[in-house]
């Protein structure tokens, strides 16, 4: 090829940069719908859409949120109404109606969601009216869900403005020192069930009950319970945020918000004393129960400390993930490990109006001298692009950069965010005081060995 020729066929940069994505980290509206319904035991989604849309979602997103089966309402066995041409034709509110007549009569469960797809929207299928024949005799609400609403963490907003719309009622009476828990996203965020146990379990320690849904055996219940909540806790700066809006207008519910969900001992006892502040807990209490956390967690810490200091002393690290796991991992690293941030790049495309937000807190109140360069991509040709020529040794990211890291960036891989289809995370968490310990353990377990 001549130079003439070579530069005519490089010349559409700007065609080629916005005419496509290469594998973006999230799915569609109806993923996020479908993964939240599935995170919740009890709840049976049911989908309104092509067949290939539930199928697609279980190699899409929860395979790509680690390694995760769908369960027993999940993947093959997802009800469907599996639209075809005839239905674009005439229409598949019947089909519906016959769904759900046979999913409510064979399928298990407490809570039955009606997820939409994008065929139904086009078509202009009235689910809300085929839905609302089934209300009486059970708990079944609507999804607002079409694919190209948006993205899965769209889903995650519909499911929950689906659910407080159809469902619930104002409560006879608040539920003292009880709070909903917000902005976890089931599969997107890869460490969502352990995230979800460690909150539950770090506010019972100062008491105060908290419903997490995720993975919780009495998740419908607290589903139905969420009027009764004397606060709403929302754990990210955009996630969740709008249906603790709605749960404040329809049921004067206050929320309290923190950017991501707490890594380490710094941020947790942070996330305990401001919630604790909230209620009529003893600050005795509190403070004891952060002294010894901190104590337990700082002592285990220091049998890592040889390999830590000697080894790989405050190390350039590199974050390729959603903005929460990117502000609570680079926090517990800069603030209580000493290494040093080089660039993050932010990947959940959150609204534009969010965005200083997160940057002020991925480069403000850091122990270091040093400030990380916040790049928001989805792209992931322009994301590795992105991380060439630069110092970073640890890059935390997702499986599309683990396997080459190495060779390219001369940086160890570690999954923390999705797609994660190179681990399997089951119980697996990296928040609270426990889970910084569960970091830790990755980070030095990646370089340590035999001499």
């Amino acid at each position: 090829m001549t130079d003439a020729k070579a530069k005519t066929f490089q010349e559409p940069e700007e065609l080629f940069e916005h005419s496509a994505i290469e594998a973006p980290r999230f799915s569609c509206a109806l993923g996020g719908a479908l993964g939240t319904a599935l995170g919740i035991y009890g709840v049976v989604p049911i989908l309104h859409s092509g067949a290939g849309c539930g199928i697609g979602q279980l190699f899409g997103q929860l395979y790509a949120g680690g390694q995760n089966a769908g369960g027993p309402q999940g993947g093959t066995s997802t009800p469907c109404s599996s639209l075809v041409e005839h239905h674009v034709v005439f229409g598949g509110e019947e089909k519906l109606r016959n769904l759900i007549s046979a999913s409510t009569e064979l399928m298990e469960g407490d809570i039955y969601a009606v997820i939409n797809g994008c065929v139904p929207s086009l078509i202009g299928d009235d689910v809300n009216a085929v839905v609302k024949e089934f209300r009486g005799n059970n708990d079944i609400f609507f999804v607002k869900s079409s694919g190209f609403t948006g993205n899965s963490y769209e889903g995650y907003e519909l499911f929950f403005e689906g659910l407080i719309n159809d469902l619930l009622k104002p409560a006879d009476k608040i539920e003292e020192k009880t709070v909903n828990i917000f902005g976890i996203v089931p599969y997107q965020h890869i460490f969502w069930k352990g995230d979800a146990r460690t909150i539950k379990n770090l506010l019972e320690e100062i008491g105060i009950k908290a419903n997490v849904f995720l993975a919780e055996f009495d998740g419908p219940e607290q589903l139905k319970n969420i009027p009764l909540a004397e606060y709403n806790i929302v754990l990210s700066t955009w996630n969740g945020h709008r249906v603790a809006r709605l749960l404040e207008d329809k049921f004067k519910t206050p929320y309290i918000t923190f950017p991501s969900v707490p890594v380490g001992p710094k941020q947790t006892s942070n996330f305990l004393r401001k919630v604790a502040g909230l209620f009529n807990i003893s600050e005795e209490l509190v403070e004891e129960v952060i002294r010894k956390e901190e104590q337990r967690i700082y002592r285990f810490i220091e049998y890592g400390g040889d390999a830590h200091m000697m080894v790989r002393p405050h190390p350039f690290f590199a974050v390729v993930a959603d903005s929460g796991t990117a502000i609570g991992i680079s926090g517990f690293l800069i603030n209580e490990l000493g290494y040093l941030p080089d660039i993050v790049q932010i990947t959940d495309d959150p609204p534009e109006e969010i965005r200083e937000e997160i940057v002020r807190n991925l480069t403000e109140g850091l122990q270091t001298p040093l400030t990380p360069e916040v790049i928001f991509e989805t792209d992931s040709h322009i994301i590795r692009q992105n991380l060439k020529d630069r110092p970073f040794m640890f890059l935390f990211g997702s499986s599309l950069e683990a396997p080459t890291a190495l060779a390219n960036y001369g940086a160890i891989p570690i999954t923390v965010a999705f797609p994660a289809l190179n681990r399997l995370v089951l119980n697996r968490t990296y928040s609270g005081y426990e889970g910084a310990l569960t970091l830790f353990e990755e980070v030095i377990s990646s370089f340590v060995g035999p001499l």
